[in-house]
């Protein structure tokens, strides 16, 4: 069961490696729908993940309590090894692209806020941001 889990897991930290790396072919791109699009199934497969995880916790506690007297090492087979390998790289792995997504990311922002602020230019009053004087690109003329 435990190898199982193992491999449920890891197919679900693959593919939402997969959709990360499109959705920073996408936002280069600024197809921002594709993205929008793709977010619930990452959602769905962070979910998957999580259970399978809290599975294979699951698993190793019982086979821990059930051989109390071996040690961890001792209980895995080798695939079991090399699952947890994988798993420990490819969770690497999503980290260090979901960093170079979260810069992508922070950089659109920064322009779409930096744009915002030139269209309609706001000031802070207390904790709230309102528009300082009337926007001259929104100006209507009649």
């Amino acid at each position: 069961m435990l190898s199982y889990h193992l491999k449920g897991a890891l197919s679900d930290l693959r593919d939402l490696i997969s959709m990360t790396k499109q959705d920073i072919e996408d936002i280069k791109e600024a197809n921002h729908d594709q993205q929008f699009e793709r977010l619930s199934l990452k959602e769905e497969k962070l979910k998957s993940f999580e259970n399978k995880k809290a599975m294979i916790d699951h698993e190793i506690s019982s086979l821990m309590s059930t051989q109390a007297d071996k040690d961890l090492p001792e209980l895995l087979d080798e695939e079991q090894h090399n699952a947890l390998d994988e798993l420990k790289t490819e969770l690497s792995n999503l980290r260090d692209i979901n960093k170079k997504y979260a810069r992508f990311v922070l950089s659109v922002s920064n322009i779409y806020n930096k744009f915002l602020d030139k269209l309609v230019p706001t000031e802070m009053q207390g904790y709230q941001k309102v528009a300082s004087k009337n926007p001259s690109i929104l100006e209507v003329r009649v």
